[in-house]
């Protein structure tokens, strides 16, 4: 009798380690899209830092180009 005790606490053991696997294998698949995301979402945001630097090269040139024809004309 207690053999077949011993292969029931086994067998849920067994059967609980396969339900925490399932339950980390969803996890690990919603982390994956989590990290697929934000990679995405990082893209996009140096995208736009490297726009917005481009233009304030631009607007730096355009106030270095207004510096210069006030002194041209202030002599």
């Amino acid at each position: 009798m207690q053999e077949s005790t011993t292969l029931e606490k086994l067998s849920q053991k067994v059967n609980q380690m396969l339900r925490n696997y399932d339950e980390l294998c969803i996890e690990n698949i919603q982390l994956k899209e989590q990290v697929e995301l934000l990679a995405s979402e990082n893209i996009t945001k140096d995208a736009s830092v490297t726009q917005m630097q481009d233009e304030l090269i631009e607007k730096d040139r355009e106030i270095e180009e207004i510096v210069n024809k006030i002194e041209s004309i202030l002599g």
